[in-house]
């Protein structure tokens, strides 16, 4: 079985220079504006910001869109990378409730590729898109008494854009996002000792750990200092070695693969475990993508054992949520929030993170342990970063606590008397099931979401 396995893993990344790398999740639809129609021009905040030009800055930012008249917002991009023109959008929702106290969070999607408007229309954000066009207050939205930045992470993601400088690790994640971060409480200093916490969910299972590292290294030095008190991960892969042998239980345990099933998926397991700790990252990848993930081989072993496409949530029959994409196609909402005719895309950026994938930001979570809060919370019904795995990445996770966590007792959590999920703490790592969820959380629960990280970041006891 291994011999055969190698051979196929061969066969793919010999591949891979002829059909492209793809996307770990799902890719975003690429969304270009009808040729001949004026957008206006992409507003790069930055010189403004260097000229001292704050209040400027701020006024050219304001975001004026009919539907958004109610909660005033800001866009534009920040330059993070002058050498390769690299610039990164954001869209920021202040508070609607104490705006000069309230937390300001950092929303970061997943991917590699994926945008975080996603995270603003779909999950988090005050709005709502139905029939691409039309916009509805979310009644479980963030933004209630969160002031939250979106930002299209890495560059080369929704709008952020760059000539050539795509991040190719997590190292470089952490600094444009941290250039980005510097300028964004530049251009509002009146936010600037206000408690910060970084959120976010898949793989930004790697990026939350790679700028609250960054943040964390940086801000002694810093004569801007970004007030970080904790980071929140849902659903995040951030340890592949510890994360992937979980699969075949989990899919067995829920009933969904036999025992035959489980044990060739535990061969395949076993063969990407022995790449990752060969330092062979693309071969690991390729076998996982046998598995589960399916971007170079379909069916997968998934596929073929359950008839199921939807690895987010085993109970659904779609994910489909690009609404809100055609919603950013129309000039009028491109010229509002200043991206002028700009690609919606993310070409490039998982390729060049290919070698990224199956890397571990294990130890970077453990120094961040050291020195603040991290949340982890998982939907009950994700399949592609499930429960079980989260579990056996922390229970291998060395940070103060460890042996706390073994022991700690699980409590149940309620919101308005309803049992939303279930909690466990130890040290200053909270972990969360959240029932009834997949893999995005703030879409499938938003009562129960909201309330979580309404109580982490204001650290009250959720259960």
């Amino acid at each position: 079985m291994q011999y055969y396995l190698i051979l196929f893993v061969v066969s793919l990344t010999t591949s891979l220079s002829e059909c492209g790398f793809p996307n770990v999740y799902k890719p975003i639809q690429t969304v270009n504006l009808p040729l001949g129609v004026d957008a206006g021009e992409p507003l790069i905040l930055t010189p403004y910001l260097e000229q001292n030009r704050i209040e400027e800055a701020k006024k050219a930012a304001l975001v004026t869109i009919e539907g958004f008249s109610s909660i005033p917002s800001y866009s534009g991009f920040f330059t993070v990378d002058k050498t390769f023109d690299s610039n990164m959008f954001f869209w920021f929702i202040p508070s609607e409730g104490d705006y000069k106290n309230d937390p300001v969070l950092l929303w970061l999607q997943g991917g590699p590729g994926g945008s975080s408007l996603y995270g603003l229309f779909v999950e988090t954000g005050p709005f709502v898109v139905t029939n691409g066009e039309e916009l509805s207050f979310r009644d479980y939205r963030w933004t209630k008494n969160h002031s939250i930045i979106y930002i299209d992470n890495p560059v080369g993601t929704g709008f952020s854009y760059t000539n050539g400088g795509y991040a190719q690790n997590e190292t470089k994640v952490g600094e444009d996002l941290y250039e980005a971060l510097i300028q964004f409480f530049t251009l509002f200093p009146e936010l600037q000792k206000n408690e910060f916490f970084i959120t976010g969910e898949s793989y930004a299972g790697k990026y939350i750990p790679a700028i609250g590292y960054t943040i964390y290294k940086k801000n002694p030095g810093s004569k801007l200092k970004i007030n970080l008190q904790g980071l929140a991960i849902g659903d995040g892969l951030t340890d592949p070695e510890n994360m992937t042998p979980a699969y075949a239980d989990f899919l067995y345990n829920i009933g969904l693969i036999d025992d035959n099933t489980k044990g060739i998926l535990e061969k395949y397991q076993t063969q990407t475990v022995e790449y990752i700790k060969s330092g062979d990252f693309l071969k690991a990848f390729l076998v996982f993508d046998v598995i589960l993930n399916g971007d170079f081989t379909r069916p997968t072993l998934f596929e073929n054992a359950t008839g199921l496409e939807n690895y987010y949530n085993f109970l659904a029959n779609s994910d489909e949520d690009g609404s809100y994409e055609t919603f950013l196609q129309t000039r009028e909402v491109r010229k509002a929030i200043h991206v002028g005719n700009l690609s919606y895309t993310s070409d490039n950026v998982e390729e060049n993170l290919r070698e990224d994938v199956m890397r571990s930001v294990a130890p970077w979570i453990s120094e961040l342990l050291d020195n603040y809060r991290v949340l982890f919370y998982n939907g009950q019904l994700d399949v592609i970063v499930a429960y079980p795995l989260t579990v056996n990445f922390l229970k291998n996770l060395n940070f103060n606590g460890a042996d706390d966590y073994k022991t700690a007792p699980r409590k149940i959590w309620r919101v308005d008397g309803e049992i939303a999920g279930y909690a466990k703490q130890a040290g200053k790592m909270t972990e969360v099931l959240v029932r009834g969820a997949g893999h995005m959380v703030p879409s499938d629960q938003p009562k129960w979401a909201l309330d979580l990280v309404y109580k982490f970041v204001r650290n009250l006891p959720i259960a």
